[in-house]
């Protein structure tokens, strides 16, 4: 407010209501309210495209073979006012899809390519995204040539892939299917830091141990992609430099020999910037003037493009043939002895003690120039790690192999945030099912679902266990990645199968009864396991006195071990589920925030998750039979009865010992039930006691009902992409 105030002295005063700029809010009073806006990002407001527009369907219109050739011809159509590095763009078209794709982190799946976030803030203008403006600026045209026949999310991931094969790479392949998102995504945890490039130490327990890194980040400091390339906290150490790397790559979802095949590979083509002073350049684009036009990094003093362009402050490139795909890194980094030095810009960068002039990269605007090339610390850690090291002799002596690697590396990379196979559009998605796919077999929609419905209500399950099954099964969902989810059944393999969260022994006694059911009838276990559910459903609906149907959708397969990286199903384990009042374990986050979390990467809405918790409560489906949130005197009903007594005046809310709640009658102070603080935010938060309210009130009953049951198969089928097509 005092720099909007200053920027206006001398100037006539005018009437201006409105919170115009993102400093201010309304909320800003209360920082630490449920952000409850992650639910409601993305909607039809912020869209143009309008609600009837299909992305999938405008796919299917493009010339790819075209827009291919439009993408080839731009690789060396240098213009002048970005002029391109040796006459080629490769190198900044693949760093720009590097650093789009380098952001996913496979703890919540949140980052990646899926949704052309690279265009907004934060992103937009981090400093290890500086000059990504400039090689999405030379895309436009062809943007705007293709239209609503490619999202930005496409051409961003597309670009470096054609990059790559401009190049000489030959390229595993590219799938079509990311749809774009329309303003700053608002639900991904960046980090804490209110700097720049603050210390690695900020979001590490301890700096010296690399899996001390706050979870779910990947990066090692606010603003970086992964690693710093000048060292740990800018001090050069390879060794530990090479730890940081493992546990940054491993985040994002690589093992070692991925890992240095990216690093590589990103280093092959292209070079560093920093012949200049970065404190000429401009602010970056999110703070930029508004005649720059959403440009940033723009150099106000010298020329700040072609061999003067600065950019992460290190200088030069790594190969001697930095637009082609070749070998040159390896036998560059393992033929030559580095020695460390400063950049123009003042960075610290490796250069080699000795080179002959023919090995030296050109200068990028005259041939005849020869400089130093050049290693970052991250370079230098494939030198001197063992495991990177015999990696990378591996690598330098089999460029088939290597190549390979690479090629498989940068497409598990930019599709890794994707979903499954079932996704991928384009005549050039490969076919081969990968296991980090998570791949499902197609499931029989052939049987006879009403006969099947009848054998398992002649079972004996009781309806929360039902309920509770089909519910863990879905929950673990994630629309960030499009990982997890009923289909596959995969809770009733290893790991899923022990996890606390899933209650093994319910589970083992469920399955027991549905998977001989499932075998006789010809459908899949995860068919049957969400089909009991909605039974349950029905079976609470009628205790209720109503008369539901709760649609399903056959189809579903059954994955098995060999289709299961079960190590990668880790990060998958629920240690918390508000809908079932379930903690594994005490945390730093409120229950309230892990359940805000849980319910934005599920799809949900704010409407939704509330209408959910309150049905589930009333279903007794809290995990291991606790009672706590079940406010009604009829359990198993789907009743709107917890909402009618939250919002209850003549109830009292007590804390007790423990961080538990009683609620007391007002008059006589008898404990009527217990609750946990989830239960208890939908009658304090103002903005889902609104929404508590609708669903208490007397001419709601059948519309909690209808929602609940609305919300229920939108998580049953969350994962059904066959059905979203």
């Amino acid at each position: 407010m005092d720099t909007n105030k200053a920027k206006s002295v001398g100037k006539c005063p005018v009437a201006h209501g409105g919170m115009t700029t993102a400093g201010t809010s309304v909320t800003n009073w209360w920082p630490n309210a449920l952000n409850l806006d992650i639910l409601h990002q993305h909607d039809r407001k912020t869209n143009p495209m309008g609600p009837d527009f299909n992305y999938r369907d405008e796919l299917k219109k493009l010339d790819v073979a075209a827009l291919k050739a439009d993408l080839r011809a731009l690789m060396t159509d240098s213009q002048d006012w970005w002029p391109a590095d040796w006459g080629s763009y490769v190198g900044t078209m693949a760093r720009m899809t590097w650093h789009a794709a380098g952001t996913y982190r496979i703890t919540d799946g949140r980052g990646g390519t899926a949704t052309g976030n690279q265009r907004f803030a934060p992103l937009n203008s981090w400093p290890d995204n500086a000059n990504t403006d400039k090689p999405r600026r030379l895309l436009w045209p062809i943007k705007k040539k293709y239209g609503n026949r490619i999202s930005w999310a496409d051409l961003i991931a597309l670009a470096g892939t054609m990059a790559y094969e401009e190049a000489g790479l030959k390229t595993y392949g590219f799938a079509f299917g990311r749809e774009d998102i329309w303003h700053p995504e608002k639900d991904i945890y960046w980090g804490e830091e209110t700097e720049w490039l603050a210390p690695s130490d900020s979001r590490y327990g301890d700096v010296a141990d690399a899996k001390s890194l706050d979870n779910p980040l990947a990066a090692v400091q606010m603003g970086l992609i992964y690693v710093n390339p000048e060292g740990v906290n800018g001090k050069s150490d390879p060794l530990k430099t090479a730890a940081m790397m493992r546990e940054t790559f491993a985040r994002m979802a690589m093992n070692d020999e991925e890992t240095v095949a990216l690093t590589a590979g990103g280093h092959t083509i292209g070079k560093a910037h920093g012949n200049g002073s970065a404190a000429n350049l401009s602010p970056a684009p999110e703070s930029g003037d508004i005649a720059d036009q959403g440009l940033g990094w723009l150099n106000r003093v010298g020329r700040g493009v072609g061999r003067d362009t600065v950019v992460s402050g290190l200088e030069g490139a790594w190969t001697t043939h930095p637009t082609t795909w070749d070998n040159g890194f390896f036998t560059m980094l393992f033929d030559h002895e580095w020695e460390l030095r400063k950049s123009p810009a003042g960075a610290s960068q490796w250069e080699p003690v000795a080179i002959k002039d023919a090995d030296k990269p050109a200068d990028v605007e005259d041939p005849a120039r020869r400089y130093n090339p050049m290693m970052t610390d991250a370079d230098m850690a494939l030198k001197v790690d063992p495991a990177y090291r015999a990696i990378s002799l591996r690598f330098r002596d089999d460029f088939a192999y290597f190549e390979k690697v690479f090629a498989r590396a940068w497409f598990k990379l930019t599709h890794r945030d994707l979903g499954p196979r079932s996704r991928y559009l384009g005549p050039d998605a490969p076919s081969e099912d990968l296991i980090w796919q998570d791949p499902v077999p197609k499931g029989r929609t052939d049987y006879d679902v009403a006969a099947l419905k009848s054998r398992i209500a002649a079972a004996g399950l009781t309806p929360a266990e039902m309920i509770a099954t089909a519910w863990d099964s879905a929950r673990t969902f994630r629309g960030s990645d499009r990982r997890g989810g009923a289909n596959g059944a995969r809770i009733r393999l290893a790991p899923q199968k022990d996890w606390p969260g899933n209650e093994p022994d319910r589970l083992r006694r469920v399955l027991a009864v549905l998977e001989p059911i499932a075998a006789s009838a010809g459908a899949s276990v995860a068919d049957v396991i969400v089909l009991a559910g909605n039974l349950g459903l029905e079976q609470a609906a009628r205790a209720a006195g109503l008369d539901l149907s709760v649609p399903f959708a056959p189809g579903r397969g059954d994955a098995s071990d060999a289709m299961t990286d079960a190590a990668s199903f880790a990060v998958l384990e629920p240690v918390h589920d508000g809908f079932r009042n379930w903690l594994k374990q005490d945390y730093a986050v409120s229950p309230e925030e892990l359940l805000l979390d849980r319910a934005q990467l599920m799809g949900l809405t704010a409407a939704e998750m509330t209408v959910l918790i309150g049905g589930m409560r009333v279903l007794g489906t809290n995990h291991g039979g606790a009672t706590h949130g079940q406010f009604t005197d009829r359990p198993g009903a789907l009743t709107n009865d917890f909402f009618v007594n939250l919002t209850d005046m003549a109830n009292a809310w007590v804390p007790v010992a423990g961080g538990g709640y009683e609620i007391r009658d007002r008059k006589t102070g008898a404990v009527k039930w217990t609750a946990t603080r989830v239960d208890l935010v939908f009658g304090s938060n103002s903005v889902l006691r609104s929404y508590a309210e609708v669903y208490a009130q007397d001419d709601n009953r059948q519309k909690f009902a209808r929602d609940f049951v609305a919300a229920w198969v939108k998580v049953m089928n969350a994962d059904r992409f066959d059905l979203h097509a």
